[in-house]
């Protein structure tokens, strides 16, 4: 008898999981369940999309032909209600259910909205679906001003469409910075500076009061807790992420900010699984919990998930150094491992457009933030792989060239 597998979600971890499962056991039945109504497609692409830089074609990664050609059920535009893990049965809205064997939940996040007045007003956009990225693009086509809200690397891609879009546009921050919790202020000020550049004002110890809309409904102007008022015909919110947990509720899978799994993206729960930036995963560099979005990040989970679902026990753990690329500017960008965590860190200056950031938790490099030179990531990569105890060379490790070898020795697999 086959195994049936059954998969919410078709982003980068659900995909990637349906054609890990499909190749390691060419007898399973899979199903993937998604709430989209267009099968995967390049999240990373869709910025450029957004911008005006890219058409559609080159963004969809797989047609609904190509799950076909596997023997994958693709069911689209499909929203899955709850899960049943004593039956082992997923139940949709449209009353149909599947029974599973094997569950992997990758349902990932929905853009959190914010919670002041108006914040759900016509043209205020978040961006995450392709859908999402199309109606950005038709309404930054004619909009003149613009704001953004949300100090990180999905609002950097927001700021980045005003900029291509030609709009008088202002960046509200609440801090004195840009994605403070990974830059300094010397490190952040060669991004303000690229904003400017662009015609992007950021706006520092700012933020969002509450939205004004004309007689329609439509946002016109933001108001900050200062009482300063922006003139917004656009609006781009970037946030954060509800994990889109609902429909486990009463389950039994343990969730905390998320869906909770081991290094082998393993719930609770026996024979369920999940994948993507929805899991609160072991990590087993740090020792610890974490969470990362990335796409190589949940690309590889979906592989790892699929490959111990077939095996039926765990043949594959979880060990990953994420990365996540910028490319709106004249310089490169790249921030890597755990950024925004750590006890200690260390950073040089080395031109107008080259920083380096490093943060260390316990003795090891954890994870950094490269600007403008990207040589040495792998590196860097590599010593956070061999968790080495380097946070007292911090020196060597700032050098514009890192010798390894010449590094302190990782220590002794035990």
């Amino acid at each position: 008898m086959s195994t049936s597998h059954v998969i919410v979600g078709d982003g980068i971890a659900g995909s990637s999981a349906a054609e890990t499962i499909r190749e390691e056991d060419p007898d399973a039945d899979v199903t993937v369940i998604t709430d989209e109504g267009e099968a995967l497609y390049n999240r990373i692409l869709i910025k450029e999309f957004a911008k005006g830089k890219l058409p559609e074609a080159p963004i969809s990664i797989h047609e609904p032909e190509w799950y076909d050609e596997r023997d994958i059920d693709l069911q689209l535009n499909t929203h899955v209600d709850r899960v049943d893990t004593d039956s082992q049965t997923v139940h949709t809205h449209t009353g149909a259910s599947y029974d599973y064997d094997k569950l992997l939940v990758a349902t990932g996040g929905t853009p959190a909205q914010l919670p002041v007045e108006n914040s759900d007003a016509e043209g205020i956009h978040h961006f995450w679906t392709f859908q999402d990225a199309r109606e950005i693009k038709e309404h930054a086509d004619t909009a003149e001003t613009g704001v953004i809200v949300g100090a990180g690397l999905l609002g950097i891609d927001l700021a980045a469409v005003c900029a291509a879009q030609g709009m008088d546009a202002k960046y509200l921050m609440r801090g004195n910075r840009w994605w403070r919790y990974a830059l300094s202020l010397d490190g952040a000020e060669i991004i303000h500076d690229a904003l400017a550049e662009k015609g992007v004002e950021p706006v520092f110890d700012s933020g969002v009061d509450h939205f004004e809309v004309d007689d329609d409904g439509h946002v016109e102007a933001a108001v900050d807790p200062n009482g300063e008022r922006f003139d917004a015909e656009w609006v781009g919110v970037a946030i954060g992420l509800d994990f889109n947990t609902e429909w486990l509720h009463g389950s039994g899978i343990e969730c905390d900010d998320g869906v909770v799994v081991d290094e082998h993206m393993r719930t609770n729960v026996d024979n369920v699984y999940a994948a993507g930036d929805i899991t609160q995963f072991y990590d087993t560099i740090l020792g610890e919990r974490a969470q990362n979005g990335a796409w190589g990040s949940a690309k590889e989970q979906g592989a790892v998930a699929a490959k111990n679902m077939v095996a039926d026990e765990p043949v594959e753990s979880f060990r990953w150094v994420s990365s996540y690329s910028i490319t709106h500017f004249d310089f490169p960008f790249l921030s890597f491992g755990h950024p925004t965590i750590g006890d200690e860190t260390a950073e040089r200056k080395y031109s107008d457009t080259e920083w380096r950031r490093l943060a260390f938790k316990n003795g090891q490099l954890v994870g950094g933030v490269l600007i403008g030179d990207l040589s040495q990531q792998s590196a860097l990569k590599r010593i956070i792989r061999e968790e080495r105890q380097v946070a007292d060379q911090k020196e060597q490790l700032l050098e514009p060239e890192i010798d390894v070898d010449n590094l302190e020795a990782p220590p002794q697999a035990k």
